[in-house]
């Protein structure tokens, strides 16, 4: 039960998102760019900023980043958080507040990405970005040892990803990743893309079809770099994954923990009863918000090195 704050906030969430809706489902005419950026904008105002912090820009291999500094900083300590939206809509100025709270709570300065998006740049364009910032950033000389990365929704599929294209890449891995909601199976062939469709009031699966139309554009569903469920995954940093019990994201959040640990990487799957799609972003308005961060700080804390 959302109390009244966090309802009204919860439907100003979903008031924001029907300009991105309309034009997913071909019912508006305005532009991706404006879609977007009442969106952002959007998620700005509704979501309070933690105060002992502050925002900066920079570019890290000629993508854009946010870069936020908490005062309690310790300095070296780095998290790379890539911002969810499907791969088509979601900001970095509209992750302020969860990205502000991550940072102070983590004491780690927070670098955010802000990666092109379909339909304009379609798969791989996304990811790609999103990996050269992360290389680019360890290039910069950030500490691998005292670097995290986290995600939510397409970033928390991503955040698998990236570690992925890493280890290939014979680049280091960060120390620990986290993962909220991710969107790790776009063939959404799992039993809760059927059983909890019309549950979460923000996710359908019909909803999350046409948006995996847009950002694969004629790419395979199952393509690893899309859908980290069908990847290869071994020799991977701890990863915790977040996922809430309502949504349809379910399945294949469940499924990319098994394929985790079945490929021994040490994996932590939390499964939150009643919790609707990136619940995260309701830190300080939620108490189930408040307390999924503070089992992610948790577990980067133990993975990152002391003060």
């Amino acid at each position: 039960m959302l109390t009244a704050h966090a309802q009204k906030t919860f439907d100003g969430w979903k008031k924001v998102a029907m300009p991105v809706v309309r034009k997913i489902t071909g019912e508006d005419v305005q532009s991706w760019a404006e879609a977007r950026a009442e969106y952002d904008n959007g998620l700005y105002g509704l979501f309070p900023v933690p105060e002992g912090v502050t925002f900066t820009h920079v570019n890290s291999g000629d993508i854009p980043m946010m870069v936020v500094t908490p005062e309690n900083l310790i300095e070296g300590r780095t998290l790379f958080y890539i911002h969810g939206g499907g791969y088509v809509h979601g900001g970095v100025n509209g992750y302020r507040s969860l990205a502000g709270n991550y940072a102070k709570r983590l004491r780690a300065r927070v670098y955010l990405p802000d990666y092109r998006q379909a339909p304009e740049y379609p798969f791989p364009i996304p990811v790609e970005d999103t990996f050269t910032a992360y290389r680019s950033l360890l290039e910069s000389g950030v500490d691998p040892r005292s670097l995290a990365l986290s995600g939510d929704s397409a970033g928390g599929a991503m955040a698998v990803t990236i570690m992925r294209k890493a280890r290939d890449a014979g680049l280091p891995l960060p120390a620990a990743a986290v993962a909220f909601s991710p969107w790790a199976d776009l063939t959404h062939s799992g039993e809760s893309a059927r059983i909890r469709n019309g549950i979460d009031p923000l996710c359908s699966t019909e909803f999350l079809t046409q948006l995996a139309a847009i950002f694969l554009a004629g790419e395979l569903p199952t393509h690893p770099d899309a859908s980290p469920v069908f990847a290869d995954v071994r020799g991977l940093a701890p990863t915790l994954i977040q996922i809430g019990e309502n949504e349809v994201m379910l399945s294949g959040a469940m499924q990319l923990a098994s394929r985790l640990g079945e490929n021994r990487v040490r994996t932590s799957l939390e499964i939150w009863p009643g919790m609707f799609h990136v619940w995260h972003l309701f830190t300080g308005l939620l108490p189930e918000a408040d307390h999924a961060l503070r089992n992610a700080v948790r577990f980067l804390d133990d993975a990152l090195p002391p003060e």
